[in-house]
């Protein structure tokens, strides 16, 4: 990806965050990227080549800090609740790609020109972690216990609606990992 690319990625995403999709104005994406909207437009074509391409982004972004918050894992275990409580890590940039995931996965339920980059995403996803548990299972001999593609499913609906209450202040990263490394634990017995 081209560094101007990047640049203005990053700049919808922090708009998204900020404002929603709805409040998302590509006007202010070209500003927040110091570029002009022509340019914005030969990148992407479109408003809707913008969102999709910042679906793709957000994707790209939480895959990359998912690896290194499961850099020192010793077992599929441990890389598998380094990388779902890392998707709750409280940090700036995972809030703010937590907050553009929501929204354009949100928004998706209304433009159903957003639905199929969702559900490809999506599933990429969970096909990500059903592997993860597929790899506890063999690791620790609990080989068929349950089937990993439906726990895999739960987790990812698990972070996902955590998520959204640590996005709205409800309650506290630290807390939501907990219920979540609790979770899991539950999920893998």
């Amino acid at each position: 990806m081209t560094d101007r690319r990047t640049q203005l990625l990053q700049a919808t995403i922090a708009v998204i965050a900020r404002r929603g999709v709805r409040g998302m104005r590509v006007q202010e994406v070209a500003a927040d990227a110091g570029v002009s909207v022509t340019l914005l437009y030969h990148y992407f074509g479109s408003r809707e080549g913008l969102l999709e391409a910042a679906l793709e982004a957000v994707s790209d972004q939480a895959g990359r800090y998912g690896e290194q918050a499961a850099a020192g894992a010793t077992s599929a275990r441990t890389e598998l609740v380094a990388r779902l409580v890392g998707e709750l890590n409280g940090t700036e940039e995972v809030q703010t790609n937590s907050a553009a995931w929501g929204e354009l996965r949100w928004a998706s339920v209304f433009d159903d020109r957003l639905r199929p980059a969702v559900h490809k995403l999506t599933a990429e996803w969970v096909d990500e972690i059903a592997a993860l548990v597929e790899r506890v299972h063999t690791e620790e001999g609990t080989t068929g216990a349950r089937d990993p593609g439906a726990s895999a499913e739960r987790l990812v609906a698990l972070v996902e609606g955590l998520s959204g209450r640590w996005l709205t202040g409800a309650v506290p990263p630290e807390h939501l990992q907990e219920l979540l490394a609790d979770a899991i634990r539950i999920e893998l017995a």
